[in-house]
């Protein structure tokens, strides 16, 4: 187990390491097996990108994403000229070109809402607009069109975790009750819990994906 100084050097160190990080410009704390991020970024992708960097540190107990998205002035756009990018973006993208989504833009926050019917579209989605100038933040409302059974959910996430080679699966128990996905058990790193729920998304007819896995330190 980590030691918060340890925590917080390692959380350091892997925001220096990552190339879409202004690493100088971010706090780091860790309290308790707590890391917080603190301070100022310059657009809402390099806030997404910390956050992720940090999530790749074994030993977190939680993390606390307290960083501001301060656009410089060659970054100001209007809600209007989002919105239009957005629509763009999605429309050039063949994942989700054709699906029902809508836009929504205020004071740079940006909302995705309509129907998909697999979760890649919904994380293509917002993949696309996450990297648009002037963007402060993304809310991804999108929604799931149910298109299995719950029997057929279980087996394609637990297929799914054997064929990630995760030294962990084992230990993951699968619950699935009509399009809700529940995950419980323990594994050694946040990683390997991302990856547990990206495979339960992964899964045809998943409308939501209860993450009970405990990272052990």
């Amino acid at each position: 187990m980590k030691s918060d100084l340890e925590l917080q050097k390692a959380v350091q160190e892997e925001l220096a390491f990552e190339p879409a990080v202004v690493a100088t410009d971010i706090g780091v704390t860790a309290k308790g097996g707590v890391v917080t991020l603190v301070g100022t970024v310059a657009s809402y992708a390099e806030k997404w990108a910390a956050e992720r960097a940090a999530e790749r540190v074994s030993g977190m107990r939680a993390l606390a994403k307290e960083l501001v998205v301060n656009l410089p002035g060659s970054s100001q756009r209007t809600d209007a000229e989002i919105a239009a990018a957005a629509l763009r973006e999605l429309e050039w993208d063949v994942e989700v070109s054709g699906c029902n989504i809508q836009v929504e833009v205020e004071l740079g926050t940006l909302a995705l809402r309509g129907e998909v019917e697999w979760n890649y579209q919904r994380e293509a989605a917002e993949r696309d607009v996450r990297k648009l100038t002037g963007v402060v933040c993304v809310l991804n409302d999108l929604t799931l069109r149910p298109s299995a059974s719950p029997r057929q959910v279980r087996s394609k996430i637990e297929a799914a975790l054997q064929r990630a080679a995760m030294k962990e699966a084992r230990h993951i128990v699968v619950e699935a009750s009509g399009s809700k996905v529940v995950l419980r058990g323990e594994v050694q790193s946040w990683a390997e819990r991302a990856e547990a729920e990206r495979a339960a998304w992964a899964a045809p007819g998943v409308l939501t994906v209860v993450d009970e896995i405990r990272v052990c330190t």
